[in-house]
């Protein structure tokens, strides 16, 4: 079932907990959610009164309120009592666990609790009415094997960012949606506190009031930040999750949800299969390691790509991949910058480098690199080219500005409010023309530009791109600089047809990409 085969939750089959939920909802409102199996962002869904599944019997319901939107976890809830029979459940389930052969891995470490739990309370060890044992059996499961009360937000393919201050209610950063306050807390700071410490010692880096501050990566590679004593979080243990989720957008999901045109991305596939530079900017959250990844298979396919980042986002899809992380922690001498990670890269001859985020002393790196042929893409925090420019210039990076067009586009994005909803629209890509002291400085020429007030994009650069007529065009030897620009409809073509055709997933539409750089049309599932 799709979004636009939304359905009423009177027509879907329900588990007792969320018929429950649901009756006393209608009682309290006298509103009717909508079920979703999946949200599209393109579509309109009213009040956004909606329930979706997120597996595990766990669902979330977007609640609208009369102040904001809710991010309400529905799963099975347990009494005081049943509580306490989960205590004696889990010291049962461990004394017997001493007897088995430890788990190789996580479905090994559930097979075994699963089994360990139905012999406990089928033993009468534990009493616990059958009725009510697939509930505490849930409880079990997602506070050994899995991540507490954390686990349905892990589990939401839609959110981006978690976010725990003490034991007030956990909010959420939501694709769709923003920033949303949820119904879960951590009851006291107790419970909270064994909470973080068992937490960071599962992720190998334990906190503690002598190390209070951890940055790690959870096994799904999201990254999170944990701050613990109190004499620096006044309100107690705190942590956010910056989500990365396992199968990244593709360039046609992109382009069915109105980020980007198919003109803008056969542009950037031009810029990108002739070696150019390219930063994605924008403000935090706005989408730019998403939009960065979803490019990359523009690429050359049989391109070495060095990749350098602190948190593990970027996924090219060539074989020929070198994942490179910093190392913040150890002893000084031990600790790996992304300024190391760079000089390394440099050393190795690559085709492209992707540096995840541009922040500091590195970026002068980058820019060394496009001087000496080593294409290099990546994200900057900067909302145009104005910014941009003022910040590469100033210290910690402090390129000069003579050097500038080194880099060769930038593409800047931002989440934009617009009915009610949170959209990422690309606004604008420019190219670095050159610099001019006569001029006052740097001068760049739009491409691309993008008019808020009616959702539309222009392609300010036909017949008139400093980057394809005068870098491209004549790099590929045509005599009319002009051909260029067909060669780009034609590849917009190709883009918006994988697009009609429903082809999204990024794994998917990579394997085309990668087949039509050698056989050309002739690799698409249809004919342009």
């Amino acid at each position: 079932m799709t979004a636009r085969q939304a359905t009423a939750l009177t027509d879907v089959e329900m588990p007792q907990h969320l018929r429950s939920y649901l009756a006393d909802y209608r009682e309290e409102t006298g509103r009717e959610p909508r079920y979703v199996e999946a949200l599209d962002p393109g579509e309109d869904y009213g009040d956004n009164d909606l329930v979706y599944p997120l597996g595990e019997e766990m669902y979330v319901h977007l609640r609208p309120t009369r102040r904001a939107l809710e991010y309400i976890v529905v799963e099975p809830s347990l009494s005081e009592a049943e509580l306490g029979r989960v205590g004696e459940v889990r010291e049962a389930v461990f004394r017997e666990a001493l007897y088995r052969e430890p788990p190789k891995d996580q479905d090994e470490l559930e097979a075994q609790l699963l089994s360990l739990f139905d012999e406990v309370t089928q033993s009468g060890v534990v009493d616990i009415p059958p009725h009510r044992r697939p509930a505490v059996r849930h409880r079990i499961l997602r506070d050994i094997a899995r991540y507490g009360p954390l686990e349905p937000f892990l589990l939401d393919p839609y959110l981006e960012d978690i976010q725990c201050v003490g034991t007030d209610h956990i909010h959420v950063i939501h694709k769709f949606y923003d920033m949303l306050k949820s119904n879960v807390a951590f009851r006291d700071l107790v419970e909270l506190d064994g909470y973080v410490r068992n937490l960071s010692e599962r992720i190998g880096r334990p906190v503690s009031d002598a190390r209070p501050i951890v940055d790690a990566t959870l096994p799904d590679g999201s990254r999170i930040n944990i701050v613990y004593s109190e004499d620096v979080s006044k309100k107690g243990p705190s942590f956010s999750i910056r989500r990365v989720h396992a199968d990244p957008i593709s360039v046609t999901q992109l382009i069915s949800w109105g980020t980007i045109t198919a003109e803008m991305a056969a542009y950037l596939w031009i810029c990108l299969e002739s070696g150019m530079s390219l930063f994605v900017c924008g403000e935090a959250a706005c989408g730019k390691s998403a939009t960065l990844n979803a490019i990359l298979g523009f690429v050359d396919p049989r391109s070495k790509i060095y990749t350098a980042e602190d948190t593990p986002e970027v996924r090219p899809p060539h074989p020929i991949w070198q994942r490179l992380l910093t190392r913040e922690t150890g002893p000084e001498e031990a600790r790996v910058t992304m300024f190391d990670l760079l000089k390394a890269a440099l050393r190795s001859r690559p085709n492209y480098i992707v540096v995840g985020e541009i922040r500091g002393a590195e970026g002068a790196v980058a820019f060394q690199a496009m001087q000496t042929g080593h294409p290099t893409v990546g994200t900057f925090h900067a909302t145009d080219k104005v910014k941009m420019i003022q910040r590469l210039s100033a210290p910690p990076i402090e390129v000069p500005l003579s050097f500038m067009d080194n880099l060769n586009v930038a593409v800047f994005q931002q989440a934009i409010y617009r009915g009610g909803r949170l959209i990422r629209r690309v606004t604008a890509i420019d190219e670095m023309q050159g610099y001019s002291e006569r001029d006052g400085g740097v001068i760049t020429l739009p491409v691309f530009t993008y008019d808020a007030s009616n959702d539309r994009h222009f392609f300010q650069g036909n017949n008139n791109s400093y980057i394809l007529e005068k870098k491209i065009a004549e790099q590929h030897g045509y005599e009319d600089p002009s051909e260029i620009y067909v060669v780009l409809q034609h590849k917009a073509k190709v883009l918006q047809g994988l697009t009609d055709h429903g082809i999204f997933r990024f794994d998917d539409v990579n394997k085309i990409l990668m087949a039509y750089h050698d056989k050309g049309d002739e690799a698409l599932p249809f004919k342009v």
